[in-house]
């Protein structure tokens, strides 16, 4: 019987949106083990940079369906990696690992990918994007030297766009993303509206970023202090406030958080001498960024509210869709014509 790759690999696509941005600079990569009868053990994503990547937390969760072992002990990625080599005992000889991005083949802050996968004996690997970084690249050659069956572009488009980020942080360009919520019939004014694990998840996303813009109209009406509490942090980004106007009240919170750098400004340049850059706001500050957006973030709330829905012109291609507790996660990419253009 003919296997679905594509579908497969959609999963360990799915598995690797739900860290998106919390991965960066590392591109998000998911990664899903199938054994030999086609059952899946287990589907896993690099979660944070500098930790395990997904072809390493997908064979050791495997490993750990298969053995039943679990260790008290804190393993590092090297010693995870060191471990599976040298207690695989040739559980995966018959399986196949789907990742969305070739794995890698050069060794950084973990152990290359591809030399693991070749240890552990995989009978086959099945790839999404190639990796655009060239220092990094080429294990679907090695592997397939190595005498491994190697399938590659499955969903390669798809698996392309997830990695957006990571390929403008390659070229030192910033990445430049909207924030907002809404309910169901599109109103995104009024208060609080996602959930509190949608803004836990928001502040996660402040940790990553460097530059969070604001309008100077939400600074005076809602004196914010925009920083990253509710997912443990002790900092925060630092702030650009678009405004023509001053006279900005410095007793408001965001101005006094510790090692933040606070602009005022009437022109948005500075955004260039960033990397990752979260724009929060409303309609407004929508229509005034729309043409620096790479992607638009919305968090939909199950409810409705009385009350004007939101306004725009922008062309949007919807890149996922999840559901997160009470509230959807929907991921957008800005398509350059406007919806006057067509």
């Amino acid at each position: 019987m003919e296997i679905d790759h594509s579908f497969y690999l959609s999963l360990a696509l799915k598995e690797a949106w739900k860290y998106q941005l919390l991965t960066y600079p590392n591109p998000a990569v998911g990664a899903l083990v199938l054994d030999g009868f086609g059952r899946i053990l287990s589907v896993e994503a690099h979660k944070e940079a500098g930790k395990e990547h997904a072809e390493l937390n997908a064979v050791w969760k495997a490993f750990e369906t298969l053995t039943g072992f679990k260790s008290e002990k804190s393993f590092t990625p090297r010693e995870k990696h060191s471990f599976l080599i040298k207690h695989h005992n040739n559980l995966f000889k018959d399986f196949t690992i789907y990742v969305t991005l070739e794995p890698c083949m050069k060794e950084g802050k973990t152990p290359a990918c591809s030399v693991l996968l070749d240890k552990l004996g995989f009978k086959r690997v099945v790839t999404g994007a190639s990796d655009p970084n060239e220092s990094m690249s080429g294990g679907a050659a090695y592997l397939r030297k190595r005498g491994m069956e190697v399938i590659e572009g499955v969903l390669k488009k798809e698996c392309e766009e997830l990695i957006e980020p990571f390929r403008k942080w390659q070229k030192g360009e910033p990445f430049v993303f909207f924030k907002y919520a809404q309910t169901l019939n599109g109103v995104i004014k009024g208060g609080v509206i996602s959930s509190l694990e949608s803004r836990r998840l928001v502040h996660k996303i402040r940790k990553k970023i460097d530059l969070l813009v604001i309008g100077g109209n939400t600074v005076r009406e809602d004196g914010p202090i925009l920083d990253t509490r509710l997912a443990g942090g002790d900092g925060a980004p630092d702030v650009l406030i678009y405004s023509k106007k001053g006279g900005f009240d410095r007793s408001i919170p965001l101005f006094s958080v510790e090692k933040r750098e606070v602009f005022i400004e009437k022109s948005l340049e500075r955004i260039k001498k960033y990397g990752l850059v979260m724009i929060e706001g409303g309609e407004g500050m929508l229509d005034a960024t729309k043409d620096i957006l790479d992607w638009i973030l919305v968090f939909e709330a199950p409810f409705m509210k009385r009350e004007e829905n939101v306004k725009g012109d922008l062309r949007l291609k919807r890149l996922h869709i999840s559901s997160f507790h009470d509230d959807n996660i929907i991921w957008f990419k800005k398509i350059k014509d406007s919806l006057k253009n067509i």
